[in-house]
């Protein structure tokens, strides 16, 4: 092993040509990880030698000196870092307050909608820089503490490349995550209906895609395994109503009261901004088992429908009732057919009394001689062999 040697006066400690394992793991210039295990070979011939205060006034002087030479320099590093998440984080609600601001020209429903689209872009940036960000400043923290970080991006590369072959699931979610971003299929704040489960979207991330729905349960569907996906508040909505009436109704007077109703919700200001266009009534829909359908259809803003709807059939209830408009519930008629003159005389032969019929007995043999016998012995008689005896 080559002589270490420790320069105190300039308290820099030079093991540069000292040979121990993990050699090829450090970095090749002076440092605070290749000092403290040149030390320790310098030392390793006498197991003693750990417990003298030579060895740890070597290892003080060199903590010391990597001290004064590369811990300014990751300090400087952790602060950078420090330095550029926040400014990832002011400018993502810079572009935010700049895309609305673009928006307000183009009407509260397109600014909604780039709203929505900014803060679902935005939450991705911002969880994406926090981890490269800390990844760098890692890798440079360890170039400074002495750890060679080439062989370890040599490792990475083929650890990635065994995850990206075991864990293709993982791989397909993240490919699909990035296409609904980008297509701008779903955003946060949307209402969606993924695989069948409705709900309100809360977060979207390259993985998984998570909603809540109306009793507060919360849903998460990874977004490789997404089947089907439909959008219910993107630009715009719809409530369509499907209104019964009776057969003897006008369709013609039912269809201009629902407009009537539509346009009395219209002019009140609190859903002026709501309804997007007056109401379209497709006209009649279907014959129903006792009642005409009618379909009509009322565009909104979005995620607005369902409280306009619920309004808008309130008013409708009360509208018919004031021009006497039947709106029919099911009934039931029971109907007693006329019975035919043959089933008439059978249910009557069926129905008609009987009249007791006597039946005749033939007498039994012996029987007399036995009525002989009880006279003549006061009522009481003891059959004897051959002669028939009372049951």
């Amino acid at each position: 092993m080559a002589l270490c040697h420790v320069t105190s006066a300039e308290i820099l400690i030079d093991f540069g040509q000292c040979e121990f394992p993990w050699s090829q793991f450090l970095h090749p210039r002076g440092n605070l990880a290749r000092t403290l295990l040149g030390a320790a070979a310098m030392f390793n011939d006498d197991a003693g030698s750990w417990l003298s205060p030579e060895f740890w006034t070597t290892i003080w002087k060199a903590t010391i000196a990597w001290a004064v030479s590369a811990l300014p320099k990751v300090l400087i590093v952790l602060l950078l870092g420090f330095v550029l998440l926040k400014l990832v984080d002011w400018g993502s609600k810079h572009l935010v307050a700049h895309t609305l601001e673009q928006a307000e020209n183009d009407g509260e429903s397109a600014a909604r909608e780039r709203q929505k689209r900014a803060e679902t872009l935005i939450g991705i940036l911002r969880r994406t820089s926090v981890i490269v960000v800390w990844v760098f400043v890692a890798m440079l923290v360890l170039m400074q503490v002495g750890v060679n970080i080439a062989p370890l991006i040599a490792g990475a590369g083929i650890v990635g490349l065994a995850v990206g072959f075991g864990a293709q699931e993982l791989v397909r979610d993240v490919i699909t995550g990035f296409f609904v971003l980008l297509e701008n299929h779903v955003r946060k704040g949307d209402v969606a209906i993924i695989n069948g489960t409705g709900g309100l979207v809360e977060t979207i991330g390259l993985r998984t895609i998570t909603l809540r729905d109306l009793s507060g349960t919360v849903h998460v569907f990874q977004n490789g395994k997404i089947s089907s996906l439909s959008n219910m508040t993107k630009e715009w909505s719809a409530m369509v109503f499907d209104i019964g009436v009776a057969y003897k109704e006008d369709t013609d007077e039912v269809a201009q009261v629902m407009l009537e109703v539509a346009e009395g919700l219209r002019a009140e200001p609190q859903y002026a901004t709501k309804i997007l266009e007056p109401m379209e009534i497709f006209g009649l829909d279907s014959f129903a088992d006792s009642s005409i359908v009618i379909k009509a259809r009322l565009k909104t803003v979005p995620s607005e429908q369902w409280s306009v709807g619920r309004e808008y059939r309130r008013r409708l209830k009360l509208a018919f009732d004031a021009r006497g408009i039947e709106i029919p519930f099911p009934h039931r008629t029971l109907y007693w057919g006329d019975a035919s003159e043959a089933s008439t005389d059978a249910s009557a032969r069926t129905e008609a009394p009987q009249a007791p019929q006597a039946r005749s007995t033939p007498p039994r043999a012996g029987s007399a001689a036995l009525v002989r016998a009880r006279s003549e012995n006061g009522g009481t008689s003891k059959a004897g062999p051959g002669s028939p005896q009372k049951r």
